[in-house]
């Protein structure tokens, strides 16, 4: 028996919408990096791109367990000695909950070339409207947010 490996044109990419209405950020990271790798076809091999495209709405509703809204904290620097900033989540989430979303999905994704590709597949949009009704997206059913914590 031969092992069947995905190539350029045989695997057929669909589009997904996603709601992060009260989604919890970590939760809802694995599920979308499992959507832009493609682990959830039966064609997935690692290396090739075999994911398809997610489009998620709400991103400005997302939340953070525990008290990770006030401790967790986002670094970035421009290589410049003393140029190290740091940005709170809370801060983050009501400056631009985009990039927040975009750096949870980059972390749950390889560290490869084929990521930045992946990461391309990824539309993230505040409020519940998006610009790809044209590629007629499919709702994706999340799992329910467990709000106890």
């Amino acid at each position: 028996m031969k092992t069947w490996l995905a190539t350029e044109g045989a695997v057929e990419k669909k589009w997904w919408v996603l709601d992060a209405n009260g989604q919890t950020l970590g939760r809802l990271a694995t599920q979308i990096a499992t959507l832009l790798r493609g682990k959830h076809k039966a064609q997935f091999t690692p290396s090739m791109d075999t994911g398809d495209f997610v489009v998620l709405v709400n991103a400005e509703k997302i939340r953070l367990s525990g008290n990770k809204m006030l401790s967790k904290t986002y670094f970035r620097h421009s290589g410049y000695f003393g140029s190290l900033k740091e940005t709170s989540a809370e801060e983050m989430l009501q400056k631009d909950p985009e990039k927040m979303i975009h750096l949870a999905v980059k972390g749950m994704l390889p560290t490869n070339k084929l990521s930045s590709s992946l990461l391309t597949k990824l539309k993230v949009f505040v409020g519940p409207e998006h610009s790809h009704q044209a590629q007629k997206p499919e709702a994706f059913a999340l799992k329910k947010p467990n709000l106890e914590d």
